[in-house]
C-alpha cells in the first residue's frame, strides 16, 4: 500500500492515491410493514455464500455491514460497493427482506430489539446499560492508507474541524419510529450521549493519544483504548486512519464522493504534518456546537465554522474544503467526482431532505422506506411486498 501520493504510476500519469475502503451498514425491512426485522445472522449467512466476509453482522440484528476491497480509483471503488450492496441486497431478497440506506429506522421494529452475538457488543451492554437502548443506527466509514500511526493521530487534529460539515453533507435520519425528529441527522444526536464519542481530542503526539485512551478506559468512558468510538481514529491491526462520522448515504454515488473527498482530507492533513504543522487547536466546546447545528440543520443550511466560531452557510464551507483539498483531488482525477457530489447536494440536499420530501409528496412513511430501499440496491420499481401499509407521521 501507499501512504501518500508520489509521481507517476496512476492513469494517465496521475499521482498514486492511497488505497481506501468503505463499510456500510443498512437496515433489514420487512416489506409488508416496512418496520426492520431481526433476521440479520440469516441475511449474513447466506451473503457469505457468495461474497464470505464483505457482508457481516451488526450491533443489532436487524442491521448489516458491508465492505469493499482496498481501491485506488474511485471507479473501482464504486464498483465494488455496488457489489458488495447486491450481494447484500440479494441475501436480504432470499429471506424475503429489503435494505434501507437511512441512519435511523424510519418505521421501527416490530419485536424487541436482539444484540448481535459478539463480545464486543456484550461488553458495551454491560458497560454502558440502557445508553444502548435504541442504538441501532447506521453509518459510513472510510478507511485510507496511513502507514504511520504517530501521523495518523496528528492528521486527525487536521480533520477535527471539518467533521460537522461531513455530518451535514451525509444527514440521512430524520425520522425514528415513525416520527421527525425535528433533526437532519438524529443518529448523530443518539451517538452524543455518549462519553467519549464524537470528534476525537486534540492531541500533541501518540504518546498522548495512547495516554488518554488508556486513562479513558479506565475510567470505564471508554470500552477499549485499542478501538475508542471517536470519529477519527487509527486501526489497530491495518494502516488506515478511519472516519465514521457520516450517517450512511441511500447512494452509492454519494458514498464514493465523501470517501474521495475524505482522502483528499487525509492527503492535505498528511503533507501539513510533514512539514511540521501538528494542526490547530480547534476550541471542543465549538467543534460540539458545530455538530449540534449540523445534526439539525443538515444541507442546505448554516454550520458553525470549527476554526473561526463563524456562522457561515454550509455551500460556504464545502467551497472552502474544496479549495483546501483541491491539489490532492485534481492530483488523484476525483475533482469532478467531488464536484458532482456538491451539484446534487445543491440540487436536492441532503438525504434528510430526499427524505422529507418524499413523504411530503405522499404523506406515507412507508413510501419514505421504498424510495431508500430502491436507492439503496440501486434497483428500480416497487419492493417486493405488493401495496405499501400506510402510516402517518408523528411530529417532533
Amino acid at each position: 500500500m501507499n501512504s501518500g501520493p508520489r509521481p507517476g504510476g496512476g492513469p494517465a500519469g496521475r499521482a498514486l492515491a492511497p488505497l481506501l475502503g468503505v463499510e456500510e451498514e443498512f437496515f433489514l425491512i420487512d416489506p409488508g410493514s416496512r418496520a426492520v426485522s431481526s433476521l440479520g445472522s440469516r441475511v449474513v449467512a447466506r451473503a457469505r455464500e457468495t461474497v464470505g466476509d464483505l457482508v457481516s453482522g451488526e450491533f443489532d440484528e436487524c442491521q448489516v455491514e458491508v465492505k469493499t476491497p482496498p481501491c485506488r480509483e474511485g471507479a473501482d471503488l464504486y464498483g465494488a460497493l455496488r457489489a458488495v450492496r447486491g450481494a447484500a441486497a440479494a441475501a436480504a431478497r432470499a429471506e424475503g427482506l429489503g435494505i434501507c440506506a437511512s441512519g435511523t429506522p424510519v418505521m421501527g421494529r416490530e419485536g424487541p430489539a436482539i444484540v448481535g452475538d459478539h463480545p464486543r457488543y456484550r461488553a458495551g451492554l454491560d458497560q454502558f446499560g440502557t445508553l444502548l437502548d435504541g442504538f441501532a443506527i447506521c453509518a459510513a466509514h472510510i478507511h485510507v492508507h496511513v502507514p504511520d500511526r504517530e501521523m495518523a493521530v496528528l492528521i486527525g487534529n487536521h480533520l477535527r474541524p471539518w467533521l460537522p460539515l461531513l455530518v451535514a453533507m451525509s444527514a440521512n435520519s430524520p425520522f425514528l419510529d415513525g416520527r421527525d425528529m425535528g433533526y437532519a441527522s438524529w443518529r448523530t444526536v443518539i451517538r452524543g450521549r455518549f462519553p467519549a464519542l464524537g470528534a476525537p481530542p486534540y492531541v500533541e503526539s501518540l504518546d498522548h493519544y495512547e495516554r488518554l485512551t488508556a486513562a479513558l478506559q479506565e475510567s470505564e468512558a471508554m470500552l477499549d483504548a485499542a478501538i475508542p468510538f471517536w470519529d477519527v481514529r487509527p486501526n489497530p491491526r491495518l494502516p488506515t486512519l478511519e472516519i465514521r462520522v457520516m450517517d450512511v448515504p441511500a447512494e452509492v454515488a454519494d458514498t464514493v464522493a465523501l470517501a474521495v473527498l475524505i482522502r483528499a482530507l487525509v492527503v492535505t492533513a498528511a503533507a501539513l504534518v510533514q512539514r511540521g504543522h501538528s494542526g490547530p487547536e480547534t476550541c471542543t466546546e465549538l467543534v460540539r456546537a458545530a455538530y449540534w447545528r449540523a445534526a439539525r440543520d443538515g444541507w442546505p443550511g448554516k454550520g458553525v465554522d470549527a476554526l473561526t466560531g463563524r456562522v457561515l452557510p454550509c455551500s460556504v464551507q464545502a467551497t472552502r474544503l474544496v479549495e483546501h483539498v483541491r491539489s490532492a483531488l485534481e492530483q488523484h482525477g476525483d475533482l469532478d467526482r467531488a464536484m458532482g457530489f456538491l451539484h446534487r447536494l445543491a440540487e436536492r440536499g441532503c438525504g434528510a431532505q430526499r427524505q422529507r420530501a418524499s413523504w411530503r409528496r405522499r404523506a406515507h412513511l412507508t413510501d419514505v422506506v421504498d424510495d431508500l430501499q430502491r436507492l439503496t440496491s440501486g434497483r428500480r420499481g416497487e419492493p417486493s411486498g405488493g401495496r405499501p401499509g400506510r402510516a402517518t407521521v408523528r411530529p417532533a
